[in-house]
């Protein structure tokens, strides 16, 4: 198998598609650069995308052979970690957008320092920079 330059992509399933983009556009600080019915995408750096997809449109698609992601809303089910320049800032930002207060930013044992909020699904955001 030949190395090829991987672009990824990383879908959070949302219950309310333009609640979550426009969460995401404040948060990140960018518009997508996709938003039609059923898909919006943030460009993150130039190999790695966001993107949000109505929990019903990917129920049509992965169900019955997985369970309706509805049925797990409000649970965490990812962690988007963001090492960033400024991280209390960023932090600070995301809770200002109206993440909610996972764990405030602390020094962590594996060498960085990381807050924790939670987006209006329920998945986890990290922001981390280095230990203070």
């Amino acid at each position: 198998m030949h190395q090829s330059n991987m672009q990824v992509q990383f879908i959070l399933y949302v219950k309310d598609q333009q609640r979550s983009r426009d969460f995401y556009s404040k948060l990140l600080k960018k518009s997508p650069v996709l938003d039609v019915a059923g898909m919006t995408e943030f460009v993150l750096s130039d190999q790695v995308k966001l993107g949000l997809m109505p929990e019903s449109g990917i129920a049509k698609i992965i169900t019955p052979a997985c369970a309706d992601p509805a049925t797990g809303s409000g649970i965490p089910r990812c962690e988007l970690y963001l090492t960033v320049d400024h991280a209390p800032e960023w932090f600070a930002h995301a809770l200002s957008c109206g993440a909610l207060l996972v764990q405030d930013m602390q020094n962590r044992d594996w060498g960085a320092c990381v807050g924790y909020v939670a987006d209006p699904d329920g998945h986890i955001i990290a922001f981390a920079g280095p230990l203070v």
